[in-house]
């Protein structure tokens, strides 16, 4: 690509046509998310499933959104006051449920990232896009963590695999997350050989000036978003395991939280091909909760009814407030 022509991709992103660039996502945003809901959502299906359903357990789940949308907001907030420099509670609720209306029906919940530039009119989209990253960064560790331990005891249970053959798998993952850990909390690592080509290079520079708020991610930063990430992935799985139960009409829930963690798991390794990963997710719910003995009904509306707990609600709400938003 020509210079020129990046420097100006540059310049829509980071100059006079921030208020242009944020007035399209905004109208995308709400023009996807309608759409979304119209084609996806079948609200026949979800009153029918209500019937006999577990109403106690089911009111229980929606009482943990609010824990589960709490703990993602201050997950959002530690990252802006360390990256961005924002303290203000106002705009980072108000991106986090901008970012809930744009990730809902893109795949891999790309729109997310700049759903909630909207929200900071004074901040560059990109730098706001990195912050974005690092912030899920760490829930994705701990999905991919608890679900690598949950695959291989269950390849050990149902599938008969070695015991020598378990330990040495989890022995692996162990050693592979801690090393992990450690290289984020290096500054050596951001210093690299890798990072110092990359700054010499004139096409990126851009970008490269605005990943050097890596740079600033301590220990402190580092080990309150790991035990943030791990309550808010907790209070996620035992929202899938109390509609598990809720749906099922019983109550194993040591494998209702396994089958949580294997879910998480794989909709997280298959590539998102799907808005708002849905199929992905139903499909492994369903095969999970099967295996373990439970309907097949009881895996697709655990699911359905997580998603739209979780998901589709916040990101109604957070349409709501992005159309009301003023561009003061």
């Amino acid at each position: 690509m020509p210079d020129v022509v990046l420097h100006k991709i540059i310049f829509v992103f980071s100059g006079r046509y921030k208020g242009l660039l944020l007035n399209i996502i905004k109208i995308a945003i709400a023009a996807g998310l309608l759409l979304y809901i119209i084609l996806k959502v079948n609200f026949a299906d979800i009153l029918a499933a209500l019937r006999n359903a577990n109403i106690t357990l089911i009111a229980v789940t929606v009482l943990l959104a609010f824990i589960n949308i709490y703990l993602q907001f201050l997950k959002w907030k530690i990252t802006c006051v360390y990256l961005l420099d924002e303290k203000s509670n106002k705009k980072v609720l108000l991106s986090l449920f901008y970012g809930f209306s744009g990730g809902v029906f893109t795949p891999a919940r790309i729109g997310e990232y700049f759903g909630r530039a909207a929200a900071f009119k004074d901040k560059p989209v990109i730098k706001i896009a990195v912050a974005t990253f690092i912030d899920k960064f760490f829930p994705l560790m701990a999905v991919t963590g608890f679900g690598s331990m949950a695959s291989i005891l269950f390849m050990h249970y149902y599938y008969n695999v070695s015991v020598y053959l378990t330990g040495s798998l989890f022995i692996v993952t162990f050693i592979l997350f801690y090393a992990a850990y450690v290289i984020v909390l290096d500054p050596r690592f951001w210093d690299s050989v890798l990072f110092n080509r990359i700054s010499k290079s004139p096409r990126i520079k851009k970008i490269f000036d605005n990943l050097m708020v890596l740079k600033e991610l301590d220990r402190h930063y580092t080990t309150q978003m790991v035990f943030i990430s791990i309550a808010f992935y907790t209070c996620f799985i035992l929202q899938f395991a109390l509609l598990a139960a809720a749906f099922s009409g019983h109550f194993n829930f040591i494998h209702y939280i396994w089958a949580g963690n294997l879910v998480m798991f794989a909709k997280t390794i298959i590539p998102p091909v799907s808005l708002g990963e849905l199929g992905i997710r139903e499909g492994a719910s369903v095969f999970f909760l099967h295996i373990f003995g439970e309907p097949n009904s009881a895996g697709f509306n655990a699911s359905i009814f997580l998603f739209l707990i979780n998901m589709l609600i916040p990101s109604v709400i957070g349409l709501f407030l992005l159309l009301k938003r003023n561009n003061d």
